[in-house]
């Protein structure tokens, strides 16, 4: 067992937001994302994975399939299986969130 300390994942751009993976096994991935001013990520998801988003820090907005929510540090919501995900930042504090997918998703083409 190596812990890994998330904190070395948090990185900012002002041309995109950023995404790093945290950890990633046959079973189970995970990325953090990180937002500022007006960036997202997304449309993405999966139709084999289900997926659980956990706001670190920040506000975002969240998109799932055609449900929308604004959410705040600790806050978290799932993504099931063929449902797209679009993550926003919400404010104009920069925003860290943790995606974790189980099963990884397929590699895109």
């Amino acid at each position: 067992m190596k812990p890994k300390d998330v904190r070395d994942l948090v990185f900012f751009s002002d041309d995109e937001a950023r995404h790093e993976t945290l950890l990633e096994t046959e079973k189970l991935w995970s990325q953090i994302l990180c937002l500022q001013k007006n960036q997202s990520l997304g449309p993405m998801g999966d139709p084999d994975s289900d997926a659980l988003c956990l706001v670190l820090a920040g506000t975002v907005a969240v998109q799932v399939g055609k449900a929308r929510a604004r959410m705040s540090q600790w806050h978290s919501v799932t993504v099931p299986a063929g449902e797209d995900l679009t993550v926003k930042n919400a404010s104009e504090e920069p925003s860290v969130v943790l995606l974790v997918t189980a099963p990884p998703p397929e590699p895109a083409s």
